[in-house]
């Protein structure tokens, strides 16, 4: 039976032995599709099927944007943590959010609530091409802004829901605009989408059913339009139909190539719950859904599977979580890493230049590589659409570096090992070197290889020799050894303890130093 949900282009959803089976839209999964052409049906094991798509796991190296009305305030609690968290921490915590407020815009809440800061979010000097440029030359292959994330408001061009950034706030399609730019710079684009947890976003818990905070039910009772943004408070079979819905709206206006999905707690929370069983069921389809649209649109395209405990069965799309980092070689998987603490503008951190330095960024983009990894570099705008000095600074040595150095990275994969190290930092050391340091050890190096090609990643300066001990244990015949942006050979010996190689003093270094390994088939 279909259940009567009145919003405007909705996609019906079918209630068939207790699963919720949603509807395909325009897609090639409610239509005669040709033999030779993959069909994804909404079940775990048909999507384990889905390989990742090569321009992702060659491309190495993504920009991840968020940017929404809360980067109006640029602030959470004591400047800790993720500044898009204020949506709901507001609320959780009021009295610690009253001066910031009332010296930031003139009232606290419930005068000035969440809702108020939508008209601030302008975006008046944002320019899509400068942003796609600026991507374009830190060397990244692919962009994924937030679509929307848990707080309600939509960046693209929605017919669902009033709260849009065409119709309030910039009056402009972010998504849809941004789009043309990335791609016109031959990037690829996807859309990250963070609804499935708005039901709890502004209730005390993560709940199938909650109650709205009080300060919530009053700001309603006086905008009662602030409630289509705020609400719904619990997950209907209304709000999962809605939840597809928008989803699918903006994967048939923009064909995204990449599908983000925020985690999930609630899978893990109340699995069993006949509600949640639905939102599972809803999330097979939409997988199916889109992976199904994309063979029509001749693309090829991937998505994620985050949480700190996965979404979806393991197989199912890339593994992701907040920062991660592996121990070692896996299956292909994405780090969405923070440039500093907070995903969204913290202007604390914009003062205090408080982002991982270039050095940092660069070891980080080499060791997730090493290990199979991409790395999705988040940034933060402003409400204004500038991007911090700070992080555009690094995007850009970053872009250097990878201008010599991409051969190691870009349509690579791991070797044997993903590197080798020796020797750590004394404490002494260590409260020496900055806060966000992730080298632990004072000699690293990793690795990556082509066919014809070892690739050593070097994080110190050697102005001597390099001893390489991983190879004393593999027999590897080689042609040749240099220094990525040199044409000068270096000498090498394969001794008992391993490779050495002799660095020619004249080589500059900057961050991390590349030597290629030509090897004998």
């Amino acid at each position: 039976m279909k259940l009567g949900i009145q919003l405007k282009s909705i996609i019906p959803v079918l209630v068939v032995s207790g699963m919720v089976l949603i509807g395909c839209g325009s897609s090639t999964s409610q239509k005669e599709t040709p033999s030779d052409i993959a069909v994804f049906e909404p079940n775990w094991e048909s999507l384990k099927k889905a390989k990742p798509a090569q321009w992702w796991q060659n491309g190495k190296f993504g920009i991840f944007i968020h940017w929404g009305p809360y980067s109006v305030a640029g602030y959470k609690d004591r400047h800790k943590g993720y500044a898009e968290a204020i949506t709901s921490d507001m609320y959780k915590k009021p009295e610690r959010y009253t001066e910031f407020l009332t010296e930031k815009f003139g009232a606290a809440i419930p005068e000035f609530g969440y809702k108020d800061m939508v008209p601030l979010f302008k975006a008046e000097k944002w320019n899509p091409d400068t942003w796609a440029q600026l991507f374009k030359e830190a060397g990244a292959k692919y962009v994924i802004p937030t679509g929307e994330h848990h707080d309600g408001f939509v960046n693209w061009d929605s017919e669902l829901t009033p709260w849009t950034a065409t119709k309030k706030g910039p009056m402009r399609d972010l998504i849809g605009d941004l789009a043309i730019a990335v791609r016109k710079e031959g990037l690829k684009y996807g859309i990250s989408y963070h609804r499935e947890r708005h039901p709890s976003r502004f209730t005390p818990n993560y709940a199938v059913k909650d109650t709205a905070w009080a300060n919530i039910r009053e700001e309603i009772r006086r905008m009662p339009e602030a409630a289509s943004l705020y609400g719904p408070f619990e997950y209907t079979d209304e709000f999962i139909a809605d939840y597809v819905a928008r989803w699918q709206e903006a994967q048939e206006k923009y064909q995204p190539d990449f599908m983000w999905i925020d985690d999930v707690p609630l899978l893990r929370l109340a699995a069993g719950d006949p509600q949640v069983i639905k939102f599972e069921e809803a999330f097979k389809g939409m997988i199916a859904d889109y992976l199904n649209a994309a063979q029509k649109w001749g693309k090829e395209v991937y998505f994620n599977n985050k949480g700190r405990t996965l979404n979806y069965p393991e197989g199912v799309g890339c593994v992701e979580k907040d920062n991660l980092q592996m121990d070692g070689i896996g299956a292909p998987w994405q780090n969405p890493a923070t440039l500093g603490t907070s995903y969204a503008y913290m202007e604390n951190e914009e003062k205090t230049n408080a982002y991982k330095n270039s050095n940092e960024l660069i070891w980080l983009l080499c060791d997730i590589v090493s290990k199979n990894g991409n790395l999705l570099l988040n940034i933060g705008p402003k409400a204004d659409g500038t991007i911090p000095q700070g992080m555009v600074t690094r995007l850009k040595d970053m872009g250097r570096w990878l201008k010599t150095n991409g051969e190691a990275i870009y349509d690579t994969r791991p070797w044997e090992v993903y590197g080798e190290f020796t020797g750590e930092f004394t404490q002494e050391e260590s409260e020496l070197k900055t806060k966000h340091s992730m080298r632990v050890h004072k000699t690293e190096y990793r690795y990556t290889s082509k066919p014809d090609a070892i690739y050593v990643t070097a994080f110190q300066e050697s102005k001597d020799k390099e001893l390489l001990t991983a190879f004393a244990t593999r027999k590897v015949a080689i042609s040749s050894v240099r220094i990525l942006g040199s044409e000068t050979l270096c000498s090498f010996t394969m001794t008992e303890k391993g490779l050495e190689i002799q660095v020619p003093n004249s080589e500059s270094f900057e961050y991390a130093r590349v030597y290629k390994i030509v090897t004998q088939n």
